[in-house]
């Protein structure tokens, strides 16, 4: 090889150097500009939430006479939410689990089901995209199917694969999902690994394709898949007439590897 070739290679080699160090770190700058906008998403519900459930406000104690706000808003939308759902009436819902990074808004376009796989609550582009509730759901149901992407760094469903420990599962039993009108608690029934199948095969089953569990052989078939597949016995039960609360995030035990948590409303504690 020639020395000007060598330059030519080097100067090459330099320059994908560069242009791959720069992707990384505008990946990098990008998961932390989309981190902070969903903290301060939050920090904004857990005021409103705080102003309602304590006597006092943040800043100190209630002015004389003072009333704290009520549970709903004058839309009719819970109080800690009614700012967010005025800005972007796609919002559906709020999930928490207490202990986790996992405390974000749930959005749901019916009519375009996956509007926000890589969109934030601002409709912008967001590579960590939003929680949003699959297709086929529907606000008067007894299933909520929420998917959201597995973050590096932990954020969205980042966390939820933790579950696979029995330990961890029975550390955090409990997730919140309030909707727009109700607060619900779940606790959860099981989690199992699982992953897209192909149209041809037969015998599997295809979790994401049960977001409608109206009918009781539709619900008793899903618990019990669920059951089947699960990595370990939680000792809850579900029975029809139950409501259930399945998250599913990427998993990358096989090819198109999915990860599932499922959870049922707790009677007395749901909202």
């Amino acid at each position: 090889m020639t020395q000007r070739r060598r330059r030519l290679l080097l100067t090459l080699l330099w320059a994908v150097a560069l242009l791959s160090g720069s992707l990384v770190m505008g990946d990098v700058l990008r998961a932390g500009r989309e981190e902070r906008a969903n903290r301060q998403l939050a920090e904004q519900v857990q005021g409103r939430r705080a102003q309602r459930s304590t006597p006092e406000l943040p800043g100190g104690p209630r002015a004389e006479g003072e009333e704290r706000p009520p549970k709903y808003a004058v839309s009719g939308v819970l109080y800690q939410y009614d700012p967010l759902w005025q800005q972007n009436p796609d919002l559906a819902g709020w999930l928490t689990i207490d202990g986790t990074q996992l405390d974000n808004p749930v959005m749901f376009t019916p009519d375009d089901p996956e509007y926000y796989l890589r969109r934030g609550v601002d409709r912008e582009y967001a590579r960590s995209g939003s929680l949003f509730v699959s297709e086929g759901c529907t606000e008067q149901g007894n299933h909520v199917l929420i998917y959201g992407h597995n973050m590096r760094n932990g954020t969205m469903f980042g966390e939820l694969d933790a579950y696979q420990s029995q330990e961890y599962a029975q550390a955090h039993p409990l997730i919140r999902f309030d909707t727009l009108r109700e607060e619900r608690v779940y606790q959860v029934l099981a989690v199992f690994r699982s992953r897209v199948y192909w149209q041809e095969e037969r015998g599997v089953f295809r979790y994401y394709q049960y977001a409608d569990l109206s009918s009781r052989e539709s619900f008793e078939e899903y618990v019990a898949q669920v059951k089947r597949a699960a990595l370990f016995d939680t000792g809850v039960e579900a029975a029809y007439g139950d409501e259930l609360l399945t998250l599913s995030t990427c998993s990358y035990h096989t090819q198109n590897g999915r990860f599932v948590l499922v959870a049922v409303r707790l009677r007395d504690g749901g909202g």
